[in-house]
């Protein structure tokens, strides 16, 4: 039993080394050597230059050499294969500062690395080429990249879309009530439709009645108070609708001895109407203030 437990051991171990041995090999160890190794974000932006002369990769040049060398542009991007080889390069060409310029994809293998001195950072990426052939070469297009951004740029255009109709849509709705409110009152006193709850009021002594309890005698010169107590005003008039039910009250805010009053019209299904319960004094509350129901459109009767 306790060779077997040894050997397992073992081999659990030897198992474990092979394993990190495995996960290591993904990384490499290898350091980074200029004469051989380059840097993809020193090629992107790399001026490129075309020549007919002959070239050879260990030839060094000066600058008066490059002279007759012609700038065809410079390296916008880099193609990839899945494998992770160098494809092709894609190259700027044309136009001036980016205006009227089209994309050459240039295959890597026709790029040559030609030495600027000792410093292998210094180097010309040229082309053993015709610069006017390169000129008339067919644009680059980068169809599926565009493809999907074009699907991304259109579902997302088709959901904006679907959001602004949904806003247009509870905009709309929003408008509808307003408007129907607004008809259920009279034309010339349209108010804020913030005022639109009944306040809940309860007082020792009193209870709640509702309009089919009261009388116009009962409302008409009732004092209305805010939902604090104080005194708002006094309803002046009841306003019935054609077929004899009363809609709404306007109340006079503010003035004194009736001069200076500002006359506002509310629906009653913003007040709330108390009556003490010996069916004595009667008492009718908003939730608003007189200085908002002053700044209400004037009800003109």
């Amino acid at each position: 039993m306790k060779r077997f437990m040894t050997s397992t051991a073992i081999a659990l171990l030897m198992g474990t080394s092979a394993m990190a041995q495995d996960h290591m090999s993904m990384f490499s160890s290898e350091p980074f050597n200029a004469q051989v190794n380059l840097y993809a974000s020193e090629l992107v932006g790399a001026r490129v230059y075309a020549t007919e002369s002959s070239l050879d990769s260990t030839m060094s040049v000066n600058a008066d050499q490059t002279a007759e060398w012609d700038d065809i542009g410079e390296i916008n991007e880099i193609i990839l294969t899945r494998e992770g080889e160098v494809q092709s390069v894609i190259v700027g060409v044309g136009g001036f500062l980016g205006i009227g310029e089209k994309d050459v994809a240039i295959n890597m293998s026709e790029l040559r690395f030609v030495s600027d001195g000792d410093d292998p950072d210094d180097y010309f990426l040229v082309v053993n080429a015709n610069s006017e052939l390169i000129m008339e070469a067919d644009a680059y297009e980068r169809a599926d990249m565009g493809a999907d951004m074009a699907g991304d740029m259109g579902s997302e255009i088709a959901r904006d879309a679907d959001r602004a109709m949904d806003d247009m849509a509870d905009e709309a709705g929003d408008a509808m009530d307003t408007m129907e409110h607004a008809d259920a009152m009279d034309g010339d006193h349209t108010r804020d439709p913030a005022l639109m709850m009944a306040p809940s009021i309860e007082r020792e002594g009193y209870r709640t009645v509702t309009i089919d309890d009261l009388t116009t005698e009962d409302l008409t010169g009732a004092r209305v108070y805010g939902v604090g107590d104080e005194d708002v005003g006094e309803i002046s008039e009841l306003i019935v609708s054609t077929d004899g039910v009363i809609e709404e009250a306007a109340i006079d805010v503010g003035g004194f001895l009736g001069i200076g009053e500002h006359t506002v019209a509310v629906s009653f299904d913003e007040l709330t109407v108390i009556r003490a319960d010996d069916g004595g004094d009667l008492r009718v509350y908003i939730d608003s203030s007189q200085e908002a129901l002053e700044a209400q459109p004037e009800y003109e009767g």
